[in-house]
């Protein structure tokens, strides 16, 4: 979809006054006074001096206006974060606007500033070059706006209360409920929440568009057109949107209702040259017995007509669905097997002296495979000291490519980590210790503590720890081979902080969800006695949707482990 350019502006009307200019020119001999013709030229100069500056006052008149404008949106923002930056990040949708405001919007103010004057470009140049390598790029943009789309499917989030800021998210499962096969109530949860604009909602579709997804290209772009109704300073152009959402309802197969807006986008634009077409062809279609081709560059296959709008994507899989429902909070587990979990204190009889004096309280989670939840593992300030030690080593997550064995960042695992080692501080060599005491595994060919942080939307789909047979079979080798200390055995999983929402860490194949509690720790075995995969211990990170998440793992490995988990005699033992 190009934009067309607008001829009538104040820049083409200024362009031609220079252009005038050059062409006539002010006599540098001094001879326009000798005729009369000559200051005949210089009146019409300056009748068009007179008619362009008109154009170009205008023009900055507007351009002032746009810039007050998005100066009022960035005080806004920074006067409500100041007030408490944890809880107004906390919200996805203050994220998203965040990052917005200083891609999006800010690139939009420094075209305004630079159709100005020279110290218009000095005031650009002064932000960009303070900003450093903090200023946020195109590709943060796009994840923060992929992570509100994640979001709004993952939470089945009503896209008009996310604008608003509103995210209404099921409470997390208690005891009770999972006992009783309950579902939890509904909740709001709206932490310093800001709204969304016309103009952000169009930013939202466009990129959704972009990407050709029309149905979340349909769902906000019928949010900016609503908006835009209401706004009394207009943010978007609603030309602009009717376009979008026309041509994204006819993609999703209703002819019908992109009739309706083409015909509505004519009575703004009556020339406008895409819609008049377009008219044509859906009114060309709905003719013939209902049914729709598209043309083009889009094919020629038969589009059915749907009145309705739905992600219709059939081939979710069953293991997304549950992934999804668990991260809602919808499925609990199911009363047979809740009913034969318990709590109980740590056995530490051949446990070192030092756990006798902790008195670690142990949560069953699930019996087989056996799911462990251990509270109070982590103290506040030992937590603390974790992660400022990560924090200048964050780097972007990475994952196996299972056909390369590369590592490289994937769209499936948002998150940033980093490796601590023993040795960086006696904080981190205290916990490797502590875990080495309560699994009875050594740390010895353990890998570093890796600390991860979840930010927007941050999330990893469904995948096992363990390096599969599959892979192994692929590669002709053990993808943790370099380590030299087998696959990995078993995983503890830190939670180093609360989660206001989402955020759980689910085992869709068990029907199973565990809820990020700050100081506890979740641990089980990826292995069979007999170094088998357990294929139930699938799990993945649901997105966190309001506030921040912070875990760290310790991956066990094979080796070292022979006396103090031996092999089983038969196979999945």
């Amino acid at each position: 979809m190009k934009v067309s350019i607008l001829y009538g502006s104040w820049p083409f009307q200024f362009t031609k006054l220079l252009l005038f200019v050059s062409i006539f020119g002010f006599n540098v001999n001094g001879e326009v006074f000798t005729a009369l013709v000559d200051l005949e030229k210089l009146l019409e100069i300056e009748r068009l001096i007179v008619s362009s500056l008109d154009y170009y006052l205008i023009g900055e008149e507007r351009r002032l206006r746009q810039l007050q404008n998005i100066r009022e949106k960035f005080a806004s923002i920074e006067s409500i974060a100041s007030q408490d930056v944890h809880s107004y990040l906390a919200n996805p949708v203050n994220a998203f606007l965040l990052v917005k405001t200083l891609t999006s919007d800010w690139k939009h103010a420094e075209a305004l500033i630079e159709k100005s004057y020279e110290i218009g470009k000095q005031s650009v140049s002064r932000v960009q070059n303070s900003s450093g390598e903090t200023f946020p790029s195109t590709e943060d943009f796009n994840g923060a706006a992929d992570a509100l789309l994640r979001l709004q499917d993952t939470y089945k989030l009503d896209t008009s209360s996310l604008a608003r800021g509103e995210i209404r998210i099921a409470q997390q499962p208690s005891y009770t409920q999972q006992f009783n096969n309950e579902n939890s109530p509904a909740t709001l949860v709206s932490p310093k929440k800001m709204e969304l604009s016309a103009g952000d909602c169009f930013e939202l579709g466009r990129y959704s568009y972009v990407n050709g997804d029309h149905y979340h290209t349909i769902l906000w772009m019928q949010e900016a057109a609503d908006r835009w109704e209401d706004e009394v300073v207009k943010t978007a152009d609603k030309a602009e949107i009717l376009e979008y959402l026309a041509f994204s309802t006819f993609r999703r197969g209703n002819v019908r209702h992109a009739l309706k807006l083409t015909t509505e986008l004519l009575k703004l634009v009556p020339n406008h040259p895409r819609a008049i077409g377009n008219k044509i062809y859906y009114e060309e279609s709905l003719g013939k017995n209902g049914k729709a081709k598209l043309r083009g560059d889009v094919g020629d296959d038969d589009v059915p007509i749907d009145e309705n709008i739905s992600a219709g994507d059939s081939s979710t899989s069953i293991e997304r669905q549950s992934y999804e429902a668990l991260c809602r909070g919808e499925t609990v587990l199911p009363p047979r097997i809740a009913k034969t979990l318990t709590c109980f204190y740590l056995n530490t009889t051949n446990k070192h002296p030092y756990l006798r004096l902790m008195r670690v309280k142990v949560e069953q989670a699930y019996n087989k495979p056996a799911i462990l939840i251990y509270h109070g593992i982590m103290s506040d300030n030992e937590i603390e000291t974790v992660k400022q030690l990560a924090l200048p080593r964050l780097k972007r997550a990475t994952v196996q490519n299972h056909k390369t064995g590369q590592l490289e960042a994937a769209n499936y695992r948002i998150s940033k980590s980093a490796w601590l080692k023993g040795s960086d501080h006696e904080v981190v060599d205290r916990v490797n210790q502590r875990i080495e005491d309560i699994t009875g595994l050594t740390v010895d060919t353990a890998e570093e503590l890796q600390v991860v942080n979840y930010g927007i939307g941050g999330h990893y789909e469904p995948h096992f720890d363990f390096a599969t047979q599959r892979e192994m079979d692929y590669h002709k080798a053990d993808p943790f081979a370099s380590l030299g200390t087998g696959n990995r055995i078993s995983t503890w999983l830190n939670y180093m902080s609360n989660v206001e929402a989402g955020g759980a860490t689910v085992f869709p194949q068990l029907e199973l969800a565990l809820w990020p509690e700050k100081g506890s720790a979740a641990f089980w075995y990826n292995l069979h006695p007999s170094g088998d995969g357990d294929l139930l211990t699938r799990h993945a990170a649901c997105p966190v949707l309001v506030g921040s998440k912070w875990v760290s793992n310790k991956w066990f490995h094979e080796r070292g482990q022979e006396f103090r988990r031996p092999c089983g005699l038969k196979r999945n033992d």
